[in-house]
């Protein structure tokens, strides 16, 4: 058997986060950052290859895991990424489509959700989804999701800031958000309006703000960064986190529009804060 090479993009989340999760709509976008697999069949216990393991040692077992649900293979792994880690840009998922493409094959879909469901309990699917399609989509549980046919050109003067790790990993925050569903459903009420408002064609710098304010009653947008939201709002933007927060720690990544994105760049670089290309 040949080498064989897959790659599976991030994710955006424009609206959607954990309201999705009971049923109501949210919209994903790919990222341009990507995450590409090889593998190359050998003897031997397979080994692993990846540059950030080094920093992030709690991602080869986490990568494992992926590894013996496609069925344990021996040879080489070699992991090439771009997507941010723990920043809500769908890089776990990203992992899970890439590996299983690499080892099992480009068709193996239904594969790569069953390991999806096993390594990440409570997911949405919106992640994957977006992931494995790879265009923009609309996403409602239960039901096949859509494509979005919505003006991406506000990307054009988007920019991501990383606001740092969130404490808390993605399925605990499910869980913590499930077990107070009933307090929370005005928040995924107004999530969902935010979700219909930009399919109609609302710009995102009139949407965010009251996105935002949904996360926040949430729980799910640490104090300092919804301080950042809101000098990047009286600067006269617009901002949100982009994925599954955390309480305390970091937000993961933020994405924030301006019609001059060098004042969302100035505000980033007073806090310290890392930047990303949206586009």
């Amino acid at each position: 058997m040949s080498t064989r090479q897959a790659s599976a993009c991030g994710k955006i989340i424009l609206s959607g986060e954990y309201a999705v999760v009971f049923g109501y709509p949210g919209i994903a976008i790919p990222s341009q950052h990507q995450l590409t697999a090889m593998w190359e069949p050998g003897t031997g216990p397979l080994t692993i290859e990846w540059d950030e393991l080094s920093a992030n040692p709690e991602w080869e077992s986490y990568l494992r895991q992926i590894v013996l649900l496609c069925g344990n293979p021996t040879g080489r792994l070699t992991i090439d990424n771009s997507i941010p880690l723990q920043r809500g840009m769908g890089s776990s998922t990203a992992l899970v489509v890439a590996v299983t493409r690499a080892i099992l094959g480009d068709d193996a879909r239904e594969r790569a959700l069953a390991i999806e469901d096993e390594v990440n309990p409570g997911h949405s699917g919106l992640d994957f989804a977006v992931i494995c399609e790879n265009q923009p989509l609309a996403f409602r549980k239960g039901l096949p999701p859509q494509p979005a046919a919505i003006d991406l050109s506000f990307l054009n003067h988007a920019t991501l800031i990383d606001t740092g790790k969130p404490d808390q990993t993605t399925p605990e925050l499910v869980t913590w958000v499930k077990e107070r569903e009933r307090d929370l459903k005005d928040a995924f009420v107004l999530i969902g309006q935010c979700t219909e408002a930009l399919l109609v064609g609302e710009h995102p710098m009139t949407v965010f703000p009251d996105h935002h304010r949904a996360q926040l009653a949430l729980g799910v947008v640490p104090d300092h960064v919804h301080e950042l939201i809101l000098e990047i709002e009286h600067a006269g933007g617009a901002a949100k986190v982009i994925g599954a927060g955390g309480k305390t720690g970091g937000g993961g990544m933020v994405i924030a529009i301006h019609a001059h994105s060098e004042q969302v760049q100035s505000i980033a670089h007073r806090r310290t804060l890392g930047i990303w290309k949206a586009k």
